[in-house]
């Protein structure tokens, strides 16, 4: 007997509500709704239009009603950024976008708090300016009187799950990702929250990836015209639903998940925090079955996104189609850019930089749109075996293929490119890895699915898989040669 679930998926730029079907052999997923995600900058703030998001939320569960059944809810999003909520549980203002500007120096200010070793040791989390831990830390020290008044900081798929169950719980994976979990023990760091001086009470209980944490409260049933239904904690953190969908068998693997952030990585039962993770800051987040993703975080498709949104700008509009064709006519290997360097990281005319970049390092500067989205893809594939190195070096394991899932797989040009950059095969699919996993998390939770080895195996049948060999291996060794030396 079927049995349908129904998945939020949150990204950057995004979200959609998609049913999940589950016939006991496969899974099928249907989108019933799609929205745009679009901060709003306010007195030089960036925030998240959460209310705007929750409203689609609703849309969705209305448009769900064609489904039939749902049995249960589960909400997946981007990671580190969250809402305060006051003792009476009202939001005290929209959650603040992970690229404001408000945590520059931060990293820098925490190591005065906490040597940078320690902080690492009991995290294991690549140091970004961006994570939850240097975001708070910019309250406690601008914003006093905001932090005194909170009694709860919700991560943003928990504060979704909050507005839907009147629940305030944290789940594993998303907790994660805040620079502030103590990585073996699983739990909030006492010794990070009470160096940087945060206020302990506003973290929540954590609880397991996959849990049933409550139902539809009264009030959203009535307005809505719904009867309850479960809603699960899902990997609140969108990279790990994804990682429930790779289709690997194999137990040491490298997956990618590929998106507007790039996630490279292998899956491990327990944390590696050591002095050459350390140095490759290498980051680890948990997962579904309290597994770890031992990964590195990297700039993705942003950089081809907002090129593209820059020409719109300029009164050239072109679709990601087009610009692949364009890149792939253009020729190969002529310049490379570092796709974390710090200039590509805001919006604005990404393309103008990338020129810059290339001029500033001594390379060939690309023209035209074709080689400027060649450059951003060889670019990205060049540091996918840079960050792949590095992996191998910390595990002291080889990896014969590269699982790819998510967006970028779209991209035959990204894939072939990361196959010849890395020498190995790409395992590209699936495309909605997000939702499968999402989908696939919350039949565990009910029992229908067993283990994340079965999920998988589920996933695998219901999908089809595109495989990509390296081609002409010498030349991309030799440009990695060069890649390497403008590395920032």
């Amino acid at each position: 007997m079927e049995k349908k679930v129904l998945a939020f998926d949150f990204g950057a730029s995004g979200g959609r509500a998609m049913c999940g079907t589950f016939d006991g052999e496969k899974i099928e997923i249907e989108e019933l709704h799609r929205f745009s995600n679009d901060p709003v900058i306010v007195n030089g703030t960036m925030y998240w239009d959460v209310l705007r998001l929750f409203f689609e939320i609703k849309q969705g569960l209305i448009k769900a009603k064609k489904c039939g059944k749902i049995e249960s809810i589960g909400i997946d999003t981007w990671g580190v950024d969250f809402g305060l909520l006051d003792e009476e549980g009202r939001l005290l203002e929209n959650p603040v976008h992970y690229r404001d500007n408000r945590t520059n120096g931060m990293l820098a200010e925490s190591f005065a708090k906490i040597d940078k070793d320690t902080f690492y040791q009991i995290t294991g989390n690549q140091f970004m300016e961006i994570n939850t831990a240097f975001q708070l830390l910019s309250l406690a020290k601008n914003r006093q009187e905001l932090l005194k008044r909170a009694d709860k900081m919700l991560l943003m798929p928990d504060l979704f799950n909050y507005f839907l169950t009147g629940e305030k719980k944290a789940e594993y994976s998303i907790a994660s990702t805040t620079q502030l979990l103590d990585a073996k023990a699983r739990n909030w760091s006492e010794e990070v929250i009470k160096a940087l001086e945060l206020p302990a009470h506003i973290f929540p209980q954590i609880v397991p990836t996959g849990t049933k944490i409550g139902e539809l409260t009264e009030e959203i049933c009535e307005e809505l015209s719904l009867d309850k239904m479960d809603v699960v904690a899902v990997a609140g953190h969108d990279t790990q639903c994804a990682l429930v969908a790779v289709p690997a068998q194999e137990e040491d693997f490298i997956f990618l998940s590929c998106g507007t952030w790039s996630l490279l990585g292998t899956e491990l039962a327990e944390p590696i925090i050591n002095e050459k993770s350390a140095h490759y800051n290498v980051t680890n987040e948990g997962g579904c079955e309290e597994k770890i993703s031992f990964l590195k975080n990297i700039i993705g498709l942003w950089c081809v996104q907002e090129s593209r949104r820059q020409w719109i700008r300029e009164g050239q509009e072109f679709g990601f189609g087009e610009l692949e064709k364009m890149a792939q006519a253009a020729p190969s290997l002529q310049c490379f850019i570092d796709p974390d360097a710090p200039e590509f990281t805001p919006a604005g005319n990404v393309p103008k930089r990338i020129q810059k970049f290339c001029e500033r390092t001594g390379q060939y500067v690309p023209k035209t749109k074709g080689e400027i989205v060649r450059c951003i893809n060889e670019s990205l594939a060049m540091k996918y075996r840079h960050a792949m190195e590095e992996i191998k070096k910390c595990t002291g394991k080889d990896y014969r293929t590269v699982y790819m899932v998510g967006g970028g797989t779209q991209s035959a040009l990204l894939c072939q490119c990361t196959a010849n950059a890395c020498g190995c095969a790409v395992s590209a699919g699936p495309v909605e890895a997000t939702v499968l996993g999402n989908v696939a998390l919350q039949f565990m939770a009910s029992g229908e699915i067993a283990s994340l080895q079965e999920a998988r195996k589920i996933i695998r049948q219901s999908q089809d898989i595109k495989r990509y060999e390296p081609q002409q291996s010498k030349d991309w060794d030799e440009a990695y040669e060069r890649f390497k030396k403008i590395l920032v």
